[in-house]
């Protein structure tokens, strides 16, 4: 199984704090961008977030956490501060977060102590002094025993450039203390302005770059799959649904390839989110499956296919997106620890004479979700790894359908062999296809010039498509299909 990719270009700056001090409002203002989810409920973040930033001509990698509670026991606390701990173990600089209008707090006292043995250089970013009057606020933070402090206010951008002056400052003196004979692992930035717009700094990012978006609905096994994609513990897993709130991503490199992988949060109907953090979370899972290449549709074996796993499908399907159907969890069924669901009365008669049989399941799963007929699908266990190899080598031949393009001769020498009576449609409906011409790809986009203005009859734009896949492939991906008349 691949690796996951890292650039170690750009210094790392790991942005840390309890719950609820506006860590992830810092790091969405660092950034320009809103990359993490912002709210007043405490926990919101929970994984580790990556984002690029650049300040007076050097980049800096910045890594949002989760809020630490040193001592908590609990399953979701502990996972967060062990992702915290892997954001800092590979920091250059930590910026702790702390509340300027809350009174200083033990966990505060203990996290800067856990911070100082780690022995990497730290500065307080002392939030929500909204005005040069709340500058005194800092005064109480030096109890914490870290020098190094700036007043900011992190949602109104008040006092961030001295905060990444700072940050700068600190990494010039880290880089003249080293030794002579000693070199820096992490390189000096390259001022952007030598750089050609969209020129790669690297070679790793010369390599083409698919997107990837693993979507279903809540405790289907998203972040357990991406776990082994990537093959670290990128994403915390927990049995309690909607552990994953923000998009979490990670790049790896096969066969000259790169995929970037965004594990989304589960996607709930809209009347069973409840919390605000619940309902922008689906919010940005839609929103990073429309900025993606590909999305791997994650179906829980044991639940068979729901019409919430259907609405999550037309997502994709109505976006433009390629998809892969994952059935997670089949070696469940496979072993009798589970037995899939359905509500069918046909369908559980069926399941009771072949309970492992993977080509009746597919046949339900095709009759289900019938618009996604394009899509393979792939039975796997995520937590025991069978099955996932083949996700890979799927995903890129399904990259490379999805940038396919036929040109003009070859459809219209496609046409000359098809019998159009074939296809069931009203004489009114019926149109006559001078020629067609592939416009653009991803998704492959077709025009057909007809001898007169009407809209494709549904029979007949199906008829065709299946041609087109018949002839040419168009493994994974949706076929848009649009008409002019020429007259």
């Amino acid at each position: 199984m691949p690796t996951s990719q890292k650039s170690t270009r750009a210094p790392t700056i790991v942005i840390v704090g309890r719950p609820n001090v506006g860590k992830s409002t810092l790091f969405n203002r660092l950034l320009g961008s809103r990359r993490a989810i912002v709210g007043d409920e405490p926990g919101i973040t929970r994984d580790r977030l990556y984002g690029e930033a650049n300040w007076r001509g050097r980049d800096l990698r910045l890594v949002d956490t989760g809020g630490i509670v040193p001592g908590q026991t609990e399953l979701i606390p502990g996972e967060i501060f062990r992702q915290a701990q892997v954001a800092l173990a590979e920091a250059d600089v930590v910026v702790l977060v702390v509340d300027g209008r809350s009174e200083l707090s033990a966990p505060d006292l203990e996290l800067a102590r856990l911070l100082r043995k780690i022995g990497k250089p730290v500065l307080v970013a002392v939030n929500k002094a909204d005005s040069s009057k709340q500058d005194h606020l800092s005064h109480d933070f030096y109890q914490l025993g870290i020098p190094a402090m700036v007043p900011v206010s992190a949602e109104h951008g008040r006092g961030v450039d001295e905060l990444l002056d700072s940050i700068l400052d600190v990494l010039r003196i880290e880089q003249a203390l080293l030794p002579p004979d000693r070199t820096s692992t992490v390189a000096p930035a390259e001022p952007r302005a030598n750089r050609g717009v969209g020129e790669a700094s690297t070679e790793e990012e010369q390599l083409p770059l698919v997107r990837v978006a693993i979507i279903g609905h809540p405790n289907v096994g998203k972040s357990t799959l991406l776990n082994r994609l990537t093959g670290i513990d990128r994403a915390i897993v927990s049995p309690i649904p909607g552990t994953t709130r923000d998009a979490v991503d990670e790049t790896v490199e096969h066969h000259g390839k790169r995929f970037c992988f965004v594990d989304t949060a589960g996607i709930r109907r809209k009347g069973k989110t409840h919390l605000m953090a619940e309902k922008l979370s689906v919010v940005m899972a839609r929103k990073h499956l429309e900025a993606a290449d590909i999305a791997i549709l994650v179906i829980d074996a044991s639940e068979g296919v729901t019409a919430l796993d259907a609405v999550i499908g037309g997502y994709a399907h109505e976006s433009g997106r390629s998809v892969i159907i994952v059935v997670n969890k089949w070696d469940l069924i496979v072993s009798g620890k589970k037995r899939a669901i359905s509500r069918a009365r046909v369908a559980r008669i069926q399941e009771s004479k072949h309970p492992h049989d993977r080509a009746s399941y597919e046949q339900r799963l095709r009759r289900a979700l019938k618009f996604l007929n394009y899509a393979p699908v792939l039975f796997i266990s995520a937590a025991t790894g069978e099955g996932t190899q083949k996700i890979l080598a799927t995903l890129e031949q399904v990259a490379a359908e999805r940038a396919k393009r036929i040109t003009t001769a070859q459809m219209n020498r496609f046409l000359e062999h098809i019998d159009f009576s074939r296809a069931s449609v009203p004489a009114r409906r019926q149109v006559k296809i001078l020629y067609v011409t592939q416009v653009a790809t991803a998704p492959p986009t077709f025009v057909l010039f007809t001898d007169r203005k009407v809209k494709l009859h549904f029979s007949y734009e199906r008829f065709l498509e299946n041609q087109i896949r018949r002839a040419f492939g168009f493994l994974g991906t949706p076929i848009w299909i649009k008409v002019r008349a020429r007259i």
